[in-house]
């Protein structure tokens, strides 16, 4: 008699933002979250990290998973072979679309904190004066001119208020300038202007498309609104306990924080 063929995968593609979900506090993997996205693998589905992050400030993370794969970075501008350590793709910012947008937000919030990252696999991320960048090991160029902001080929622009929170510069960037650059926020301090059109979601659907997988093989792992594309892309989406209300609104499920394992507890009950 032969044997019983092997039950269908649940879905053959993983998904996983980076901060806030599939990393600790502490910037770590932790290792009951390692075994199981090692379970899944095993099972014979595909793990790719969906980030906001550009390839320079998520290289050393793939290293330290000893991540082989295709990673979607930058929002959806970058996708990058981890273990041919090459760009496939990168998309820019037009600048001078980038730079009508800054002037309508500023004329409606007044002055902004900025920092953009410039593209390529060794883009700076530079940082302008009053910008507040997050502490921590992920590098950091001082401008020395405000027009050196603009010397360069760049992914994105990081923008910041003395007085607005990230969801209401959001909001109000989004009302303005929407017509001419994406906007999301990605994380605390984290409000970004991007390629129009440009999100999470386009970057993993031609991810998807090269591993031979679609939407319908896909379950999503994310906590904040630049997530909600990815979401509303994928099969599944799940909202760590963690997560920003928005996210959780259009969330097809909630786990655990990614301090408790959520996404463990998940892959555990798929491919267990």
């Amino acid at each position: 008699m032969s044997a019983a063929a092997p039950p269908p995968l649940p879905y053959r593609l993983v998904a996983t933002d980076l901060d806030g979900t599939l990393l600790r506090a502490d910037h770590s993997v932790s290792e009951r979250t390692r075994e199981a996205l090692d379970l899944a693998t095993g099972a014979g589905a595909a793990h790719i990290v969906v980030t906001g992050r550009a390839v320079p400030w998520t290289r050393h993370i793939l290293d330290a998973l000893d991540y082989r794969g295709l990673a979607v970075c930058g929002q959806g501008a970058q996708l990058y072979h981890a273990g041919e350590q090459r760009l496939l793709t990168s998309v820019t910012l037009d600048r001078q679309l980038a730079g009508l947008a800054l002037a309508k937000i500023e004329a409606e919030v007044g002055p902004l904190y900025l920092a953009a990252s410039r593209d390529g696999l060794d883009g700076e991320v530079v940082v302008g004066p009053g910008y507040r960048s997050q502490e921590g090991p992920l590098p950091v160029t001082p401008l020395r001119e405000p027009a050196d902001l603009w010397s360069a080929p760049l992914n994105k622009i990081y923008l910041q208020h003395p007085e607005l929170s990230d969801d209401a510069l959001a909001e109000v960037s989004h009302a303005v300038a929407g017509g001419l650059v994406g906007v999301t926020m990605a994380g605390a301090g984290v409000v970004e202007l991007l390629p129009l059109g440009l999100t999470k979601a386009t970057g993993l659907s031609l991810a998807a498309r090269r591993l031979g997988m679609k939407a319908a093989d896909t379950v999503a792992f994310g906590d904040m609104p630049n997530d909600i594309p990815m979401f509303s892309w994928a099969a599944h989406g799940i909202a760590m306990a963690n997560a920003h209300d928005d996210l959780k609104a259009v969330a097809d499920e909630i786990t655990a924080s990614n301090e408790e394992d959520g996404i463990a507890v998940v892959l555990e009950r798929l491919f267990g």
